[in-house]
C-alpha cells in the first residue's frame, strides 16, 4: 500500500485551527464552549463531510467521524484527541491527534485501502480542567470514571454549571447517554506532541508510549488571621500565606525524596485574600497536582503532605483543609497495541523509544473500555502549554504516516 501524507494540507489545517483563538498569535486560547471553541467546531466538522466520514456528536460535544469498515458490526478502531487550548498556550497539543487522525485516514482513502472495521476520529470535549476544574471531561464520561451526577454538578468560575454552559453551545440530552459501552472499540492511538524534552535530546523521532500517568488533583486551602501589616507584630501573626509556602514547599519534598523520576507534584495556583500589600493574608488557597506511574509512590507523597499540613498547621497556629478533586489511576498500554506501533516504526525504519507518558491525556481513560496505546512525536526544546510551542511538519508528517499504517492493521 503507498500510504502519502500530505503534508502541506495538514500544516495549513494546523494554521488554520490556531486562528480560532481569544489570543493574538502565536498564543492560542481556546476554552471549551466558547465562541472560538464553537467556531473551531464548526469548521472541523466540515473538514470531517468533505473527508466523508459520518459525524455525530453526543450531548457533552464529544465528536466522532466514522470510516465505515465492510464490516460495521463489529468494534471499530478509534483514535483522535482534543482541540481546546489553555490561555496563551500552543497550537499543537490536542490538535495534531485530532488533524493528523483525519490525515491518516485520508491517506489511507488515497492508498485505495478499505477497513474491515470501522475507523472512527474522536474529537474529546474539555481535554483541559481550564473550565470546569477537572481535565478529560468528555473521556470521563464516555468511559464511566465520571458519573453524570457528578459532572452535573461542576460549574465554571462564573457560576455556570456544566449543563447551562453545554445547553447555550447546544448540547442537549442526559450525561447518562455519553457512556460507551466496553468493547465498542477493538482498539485506540492517541497521536500527540511529546509535551517533553526526551525524544528531542536522544534524537529519536517517534515514542511509543507503555504507561500514562494520572494526576491526583487537590485544592489546599489555609485560613490564618489578618491584620494590618504595620500594627500586627511578628509574634502574634497566624499567617496563612507562610503557612501555604512551608506546604508548598513540603509537596516538593515529598516528590523528592520517591528517588523516582517519574514522581512529580506542582503547585500551580495560590490564591490570596485579601490580597494586599499591607495586610496580612487570611487565607490562602492552593491549586495542587502529584503524578507518577505507581499510585501506590503517588499516594505516599499525598501521604506525606496530609502529614505536613498538619505539623506546618499546628506551629503557625493555623488550619490547612485538604479537599480532593480527581485521584485517578495511572494506566499500562496494551503491549499488542505498542506491538503494532512498534512493527510499524520497524518496518518503515523508523527509529523509536518506548516511553511513559508522564502528562496524562483522554487515552488513559479511553484506556479503562479498550486496548490503549499513544504515538509521540518530538517537541522543541520540550515546551508545551505556551506560544513557543512547535513540533515541524517532518515530524507531525512522519507520526501520521505510522499512525495511519497502524490504523490498518489494527482495522484489517
Amino acid at each position: 500500500m503507498n500510504l502519502t501524507i500530505d503534508t502541506a494540507r495538514l500544516t495549513r489545517e494546523l494554521e488554520t485551527l490556531a486562528t480560532f483563538s481569544d489570543a493574538p498569535q502565536p498564543a492560542v486560547t481556546r476554552i471549551v464552549f466558547s465562541e472560538q471553541d464553537l467556531r473551531a467546531r464548526v469548521w472541523l466538522k466540515q473538514l470531517y463531510v468533505e473527508a466523508g466520514l459520518d459525524v455525530r456528536e453526543d450531548a457533552v460535544g464529544n465528536t466522532f467521524a466514522r470510516w465505515r469498515g465492510t464490516d460495521p458490526e463489529l468494534p471499530a478502531v478509534g483514535t483522535g484527541s482534543h482541540t481546546d487550548a489553555i490561555p496563551h498556550s500552543g497550537r499543537y497539543d490536542g490538535t495534531v491527534g485530532v488533524l493528523g487522525g483525519l490525515e491518516a485516514i485520508r491517506a489511507l482513502k488515497r492508498a485505495g485501502f478499505q477497513p474491515r472495521r470501522s475507523i472512527e476520529l474522536l474529537m474529546f470535549t474539555s481535554e483541559e480542567p481550564t473550565r470546569f476544574g477537572i481535565g478529560c471531561l468528555g473521556s470521563r464520561l464516555l468511559s464511566g470514571s465520571l458519573t453524570a451526577s457528578a459532572a452535573d454538578c461542576l460549574k465554571d468560575s462564573d457560576g455556570r454549571t456544566l449543563d447551562e454552559v453545554r445547553a447555550a453551545a447546544g448540547f442537549h440530552g442526559s450525561l447518562d447517554s455519553v457512556r460507551l459501552d466496553p468493547g465498542c472499540y477493538s482498539a485506540f492511538v492517541e497521536l500527540h506532541i511529546e509535551q517533553g524534552p526526551l525524544l528531542e535530546r536522544r534524537n529519536v523521532p517517534l515514542g511509543i508510549v507503555t504507561a500514562i500517568a494520572a494526576p491526583a488533583s487537590l485544592w489546599v486551602t489555609i485560613e490564618g488571621e489578618g491584620g494590618h501589616a504595620g500594627a500586627v507584630l511578628m509574634p502574634d501573626r497566624r499567617d496563612a500565606f507562610l503557612a501555604a509556602a512551608e506546604i508548598a514547599l513540603a509537596l516538593e519534598a515529598a516528590a523528592l525524596s520517591t528517588g523516582a523520576i517519574d514522581s512529580v507534584a506542582t503547585t500551580g495556583l495560590c490564591e490570596v485574600f485579601p490580597g494586599v500589600i499591607n495586610g496580612v493574608p487570611s487565607r490562602v488557597r492552593l491549586g495542587m497536582d502529584v503524578r507518577d506511574i505507581d499510585p501506590e509512590r503517588r499516594d505516599g507523597m499525598l501521604g506525606k503532605l496530609k502529614l505536613a499540613c498538619g505539623d506546618i498547621s499546628r506551629r503557625r497556629r493555623v488550619t490547612a483543609r485538604i479537599e480532593m478533586i480527581n485521584q485517578d489511576a495511572p494506566t499500562t498500554c496494551a503491549p499488542a497495541i505498542v506491538d503494532v506501533l512498534a512493527a510499524t516504526c520497524e518496518k518503515r525504519g523508523f527509529a523509536f523509544d518506548k516511553m511513559v507518558s508522564r502528562a496524562y491525556h483522554d487515552s488513559l481513560f479511553i484506556s479503562r473500555i479498550c486496548p490503549t496505546s499513544m504515538l509521540f512525536i518530538p517537541c522543541r526544546s520540550g515546551f508545551s502549554h505556551r506560544p513557543d510551542e512547535y513540533s515541524t511538519p517532518e515530524a507531525i508528517s512522519q507520526g501520521t504516516l505510522v499512525l495511519a499504517d497502524a490504523l490498518a492493521q489494527l482495522a484489517c
